[in-house]
């Protein structure tokens, strides 16, 4: 260990100063200008080691300047610490600040530059934020109402700084929006980062999401079957377009009836890509490292093992078939009279003893149409337990427009038994966290910012 050396500067056996050579820094004292009235003659030094308990040479109180030297360099070595201290918080500080921001390849920021805009153009559009134009708020932030200086309305997201769609997700979505084009699909207008702020801009959607409408005691009112209908055909060809038809390969992973929106027509529109996963175009199923989703949406295979493919969205697809034609919730009958674990279970036992009407919404005219029968039978095959059993999108849209295709008898659904109730599984996948598993082909995160491979 280097020690440290203090050089006594004397002249004519008097000390007048003194040198201390530490480690990494070096510290002078002297009771003499350093400039000026210097003398010509050199002057003599003497080493002592501090640590030393040797008699110092000169006068006795040499002793008391060795005790102020000390006391400098003490000094010197708090105030250095301190600033150290100081600059480590600082840098802490900035570095937190900062951590959340979306970093952008050089590549991804060149083809993305034209969908940049300002936070003055967005704050021009929404009025500043006004909660006179405010849409709608959840956990991920708020939704306004904007309107471009071409008159052209937006529907613009700012996302909160704690928000449960994070930066991974937010680039996510403007990396697989940016790049999708459907009637089906929300179309995304562009994005605002600034300092804090994260922002999506949407085109408007004239109606607001489907939960809004089918589980709302009135609003259900005017949702007839063929509105229905057209909803759940909308819905089916915006996944096919996602799972076979577009450039990429894409499992949403989410899909729920809040993120189906609504446009003036009562037309679908899948929105909400933050958990989106990508796939290679030959790749049939991947290893997640942890569950995203809603509950009552995520299919068996996944909840459990973390297996991720197309069948996924098809289980959900199925829950959202089958809440549509109810106007209930997947979760509607956990506190049942009747014990039904939920709307699967009761959709089940209703089919099983001939009585499938009764899952039917009562402001649906009892008999109006076989097509609503079909729609039940397609649903519970879209939510059996085995992911093989269940079709692929392709084979839904077909079974869909067309009567003359025959259903196969539907197998038991998830989460019916007694062993595989939805309560329990719920709870254990809720915890579940599987941070080490490596995917298939793919990456170990939970959402995927792969290469994109186009069609």
């Amino acid at each position: 260990m280097q020690q440290t050396r203090l050089i006594l500067l004397e002249s004519n056996y008097t000390a007048s100063g003194a040198m201390m050579d530490l480690p990494n820094c070096f510290v002078r004292y002297n009771i003499n200008s350093f400039y000026g009235n210097v003398p010509n003659e050199p002057l003599p030094t003497s080493s002592v080691n501090i640590s030393s308990n040797a008699p110092i040479p000169g006068r006795k109180s040499g002793k008391t300047h060795i005790v102020g030297i000390i006391s400098i360099a003490l000094g010197v070595s708090t105030m250095l610490l301190a600033t150290s201290i100081i600059f480590s918080i600082l840098i802490k500080k900035r570095k937190s600040r900062n951590s959340w921001m979306v970093k952008f390849s050089k590549d991804e920021i060149a083809a993305l530059r034209s969908l940049q805009f300002s936070l003055g153009a967005i704050k021009q559009a929404t009025q500043n934020f006004s909660e006179d134009y405010k849409l709608g708020e959840g956990g991920f932030g708020s939704v306004y109402k904007g309107v471009l200086p071409d008159g052209q309305e937006i529907a613009v997201k700012k996302l909160v700084t704690n928000s449960r769609q994070g930066d991974a997700e937010f680039k996510n979505e403007i990396l697989i929006l940016a790049k999708l084009q459907h009637r089906n699909l929300v179309r995304l207008l562009g994005f605002c980062l600034h300092r804090k702020e994260m922002i999506l801009i949407y085109e408007l959607v004239a109606n607001r999401s489907l939960d809004k409408f089918i589980f709302d005691p009135l609003s259900r009112q005017s949702m007839q079957w063929e509105t229905r209908y057209k909803i759940i055909n909308g819905i089916a060809r915006g996944i096919l377009y996602l799972h076979e038809n577009s450039r990429l390969k894409i499992i949403h992973r989410d899909l729920k009836a809040a993120n189906i929106l609504l446009d003036e027509d009562f037309f679908p529109k899948i929105a909400d890509f933050g958990m989106a996963r990508l796939f290679n175009i030959d790749q049939t199923q991947t290893l997640a490292s942890k569950i995203v989703g809603t509950k009552g949406y995520i299919s068996p295979e996944y909840a459990l093992q973390c297996q991720v493919s197309v069948k996924l969205d098809v289980y959900s697809f199925g829950v959202l078939v089958l809440e549509i034609v109810s106007g209930q919730r997947i979760t509607s009958f956990l506190n049942d009279e009747e014990n039904e674990t939920n709307l699967l279970s009761f959709a089940w036992r209703n089919w099983t003893d001939g009585n499938a009407w009764n899952l039917v919404d009562p402001v649906i005219p009892p008999g109006s149409s076989t097509e609503i029968l079909r729609c039940i039978h397609i649903g519970l095959l879209c939510v059996q337990d085995n992911p093989v059993d269940r079709p692929t999108m392709s084979a839904v849209d077909l079974m869909l427009s067309s009567d003359s295709v025959t259903l196969q008898v539907p197998a038991q659904p998830a989460f019916c038994t007694e062993s595989q109730n939805l309560p329990d599984m719920l709870k254990e996948w809720s915890t579940m966290t599987k941070s080490s598993i490596r995917s298939e082909g793919g990456s170990i995160n939970n959402v995927s910012i792969t290469e994109l491979h186009p069609r």
